[in-house]
């Protein structure tokens, strides 16, 4: 199907769909897309006022939406576990697990447990999130847990010498970025293989954006650049809806299997309607996935199948 959008999600009552960052950009408009299917969607942000405007501006836009908000904050692991506590006591099913959210930082920092912020937040918050989840996951027939990395995933390698460049040794924005989309992929592709074998009936997948508009005002040089580029950053780009399709795919498409893969079907896949397309070999090593999870594991002190 080349021209997959919104009107091939198929009803969704009576499911259950979590977003990360479901506040705004591609994770609000995959939130609103949940919610006009029917499905009961939990927006899991960090930011208390913001997510009541989106949850708000959800039931304005589509009467009798099922959306509610959740604190999540993925750089805090007592705040994942708070989350999953909360999650638990209201839901014993868990249908879709968008783990959309995600940082771009421009200097060294770290989150509230000591891990280098983008690793700390990109990777390790959704990987403690999904395992504390994964009771309700495993008991949901046909679950998905559907991961958002990038087009930055192409690192040759996971560098678990200097994984949280420990002193700020090394560090670099861009390393740092593309080394946490690189753990994306390398964890969505072990956690699908992780419940084949443990006979679970879920299935892990991933999606990127292309190039999203939004993106483009994460930093104060893009802000000035859209503005006096215009017509270029329009043409490179699409609207946060259309980002949103790989990951909307990704989540409901019933011919997707275990480990796909989703991003745009234009050139470079910058843009365009979703469609599966091939991640580097870096992420199909089964080595370095077995070792991420194990030292993943070890940090945040959550354990998988």
């Amino acid at each position: 199907m080349l021209r997959w959008d919104t009107d091939q999600i198929p009803d969704l009552r009576g499911k259950v769909v979590v977003v990360t960052g479901g506040n705004t950009g591609i994770g609000y408009q995959a939130a609103i897309a949940f919610a006009s299917k029917g499905a009961e969607t939990i927006l899991a942000c960090r930011n208390e006022s913001k997510a009541i405007k989106a949850v708000r501006k959800i039931r304005m836009e589509t009467p009798g939406a099922k959306v509610r908000y959740l604190h999540l904050d993925l750089g805090n692991l007592a705040s994942i576990h708070h989350f999953a506590d909360n999650f638990r006591k209201s839901y014993a099913r868990l249908d879709i697990l968008l783990n959309n959210a995600g940082v771009i930082i421009k200097s060294f920092n770290t989150t509230e447990d000591g891990f280098e912020s983008q690793m700390g937040i990109n990777h390790l918050g959704h990987f403690a999130l999904t395992g504390l989840l994964m009771e309700c996951i495993a008991k949901t027939d046909g679950a998905r847990v559907v991961n958002v990395s990038s087009k930055a995933h192409r690192k040759e390698r996971m560098d678990f010498d200097n994984f949280l460049f420990s002193s700020k040794k090394g560090y670099s924005r861009i390393g740092a970025y593309t080394g946490s989309k690189l753990a994306n992929l390398l964890f969505t592709y072990e956690l699908d293989r992780r419940f084949r074998k443990a006979r679970v009936n879920a299935m892990a997948l991933a999606a990127h954006p292309g190039y999203s508009y939004t993106d483009f005002g994460r930093a104060r040089i893009f802000k000035f650049l859209r503005f006096v580029f215009y017509p270029l950053v329009i043409a490179i780009t699409q609207s946060s809806a259309r980002g949103a399709l790989p990951s909307l795919r990704a989540s409901v498409d019933p011919e997707a299997r275990g480990g796909d893969f989703f991003g745009p079907g234009g050139r470079g896949e910058r843009k365009g309607y979703p469609v599966k397309v091939r991640s580097n070999g870096a992420t199909h090593n089964k080595k370095d996935a077995r070792l991420l999870g194990k030292v993943s594991e070890e940090l945040t002190g959550v354990n998988y199948l």
